[in-house]
């Protein structure tokens, strides 16, 4: 439940500090007191859109702050603890504080900051505001099926709905995005798997260009390079190599030990070891120089084809290989898409697969609840004094975050007549009472823990005020009620009076009100400023038959 709410220096509030307690809590005070402002600064640190406005004159900045008691394993519990943002020292508390100055408002959740969305997220299965106009978003369907299933007690699956929509979608999207690169990327696959089996084909080898080249220019020039090498293997052989043992070994027999002529000697030796070296080296070399026109014509052919793939891809014939190399990275980049693409697409599927066990789930709660809150809310208005309305539940079939079904509430009136939409139906007076039952009776089946209700008893008074009010003290029972009002038939059933007043500095306040103080202030609400004895004895009267009431109920 709510336990506390903090207010610095919001709209005509300097500072406010607000104790709730459990059962009916009813808010009183003049009009222009500032009673809906302490839940317009609710409503904002649940989430509502800031604004500058919601400053107090003269200040920079305002805050508000909401102390919550969680119930361990609800809605917003687990929210906290999926998020890692529960009190490690109080799990079951939550403190959420917004503070809106410098053009920008932040959020907090037990100290941690979030952004708006996360707040709302938490905020929604904690309270629920309805304002004195909330009628009027009754006539919205959303509003309509969301009612339906807080009787149903459908919060959760509610939940589990749409976001198992919202995952569906998120995988739609992804996999259209997918297709559409794909059918984009189609004509370069095939053109890649085209240039891909051609260099296949190929298959040019790393530095292959290079030895053919230098093997062709070898094989084209074999006849001159065999006579020049022929010749010189002639000279070696019968002329410089038998001059070189002659000279040696003449100038080796002369019999002189200079040094310059043993010197002389020995390289005359050697030169000619290294001409018979050559000689053995030119001959393996006229040897593999062979004249063949057939080689010949096989390495031009091949030469000619390295070079017509060089040209149709645009590089170099040293090239190829790794062009070979980056075509089939890219082509196995695009295969890869592809598989990627069926992934996507059957995670698609499962998460639509996902989406409709749960919205099933989601539409039987709701098709089996129909009927009873039909009944329950044309009970509740017969309690309001719409003795011969009634309520159905019109389902029309659909497929979105909110789940197989959209709901439409027809209303009869008049026995006489058929039921038909609310807005074609109901008056004003009747649509804000066919409001409040249809609000208080979803209340009585939710699992949301706070109501909040911000003068919706506007225009009732007398009998139906009193009605009013013990249905909100029997739905107290079993969540926190707060409740803005007009009514002293209303405000006398509150198991907490809090009293708004506005000081001569213009500033609101808030004060609890014990017994006589009620007593008071309900005399007041029943004669404005000309409070008498016997105004005094009716509003005691109230609270007795209040009191009476509560002890035949314990």
């Amino acid at each position: 439940m709510l336990k506390q709410l903090t207010v610095r220096n919001f709209a005509l509030v300097e500072a406010l500090d607000i104790e709730f307690a459990g059962g009916l809590t009813v808010i009183t005070g003049e009009s222009g007191a500032g009673k809906s402002i302490l839940l317009s600064a609710l409503a904002l640190v649940l989430g509502e859109r800031a604004a500058a406005t919601h400053i107090r004159p003269g200040a920079t900045s305002c805050e508000v702050a909401a102390d919550f008691h969680l119930n361990p394993n609800g809605a917003a519990w687990r929210y906290l603890e999926e998020r890692e943002l529960l009190d490690p020292f109080e799990p079951n508390r939550c403190l959420v504080r917004r503070v809106v100055g410098g053009g920008r408002s932040r959020a907090f959740v037990n100290s941690a900051p979030v952004n708006l969305g996360a707040l709302q997220a938490l905020c929604e299965p904690l309270v629920d505001i309805y304002g004195q106009h909330e009628h009027r978003s009754l006539l919205e369907r959303s509003v309509q099926l969301s009612l339906l299933d807080d009787y149903a007690g459908a919060g959760v699956e509610a939940l589990a709905v749409r976001d198992a929509h919202r995952r569906w979608q998120a995988r739609e999207r992804e996999l259209e995005a997918a297709q559409s690169r794909a059918q984009g990327e189609r004509e370069r696959v095939d053109l890649l798997r085209y240039q891909a089996d051609e260099l296949r084909a190929l298959s040019v080898e790393e530095g292959e260009f290079e030895a053919l080249a230098a093997r062709r220019k070898r094989l084209a020039a074999a006849s001159d390079i065999r006579a020049v090498v022929a010749g010189h293997e002639t000279a070696l052989e019968e002329d410089l190599i038998p001059r070189l043992a002659r000279a040696g070994g003449e100038l080796e027999a002369i019999d002189d030990p200079h040094p310059a002529l043993a010197a002389a000697v020995r390289h005359l030796q050697a030169a000619r070891v290294d001409a018979e070296e050559a000689l053995v080296e030119l001959r393996d070399y006229f040897n593999a120089v062979p004249e063949d026109a057939a080689a010949l014509a096989e390495v031009d052919e091949r030469l000619d084809l390295i070079h017509d793939i060089a040209r149709k891809h645009r590089v170099a014939p040293s090239g190829l290989p790794a062009h070979a190399a980056e075509v089939e990275a890219a082509l196995a980049s695009l295969d890869a898409n592809a598989h990627r693409l069926d992934e996507l697409r059957t995670a698609a599927q499962a998460a639509e697969a996902a989406y409709c066990e749960a919205a099933e789930k989601l539409s039987t709660a709701r098709h089996r609840a129909a009927p009873a809150f039909a009944r329950d809310v044309a009970a509740a208005m017969a309690e309001l004094r719409l003795t011969d309305a009634a309520l159905e539940v019109e389902f029309t079939a659909t497929r979105n975050e909110r789940g197989l079904e959209a709901a439409r509430y027809l209303v009869r009136t008049n026995p006489q007549y058929p039921a038909g939409p609310l807005q074609e139906i109901a008056s004003g007076g009747e649509l804000a009472r066919i409001g409040l039952a249809i609000e208080v009776v979803a209340a009585q089946r939710s699992a949301l823990p706070c109501l909040v209700l911000d003068e919706a008893d506007i225009g009732l008074g007398g009998t139906t005020a009193d009605v009013l009010g013990r249905m909100l003290r029997r739905l107290a029972e079993r969540a926190q009620v707060v409740c803005v009002t007009h009514a002293p038939q209303v405000a006398a059933l509150g198991d907490t009076h809090l009293r708004v007043v506005k000081t001569a500095a213009s500033d609101t306040v808030i004060d609890r009100l014990d017994d006589a103080e009620r007593t008071e202030e309900l005399a007041r609400m029943l004669a404005g400023h000309r409070v008498t004895g016997e105004t005094r004895s009716f509003a005691q009267s109230l609270l007795d038959g209040a009191k009476r009431a509560g002890d035949a109920a314990a």
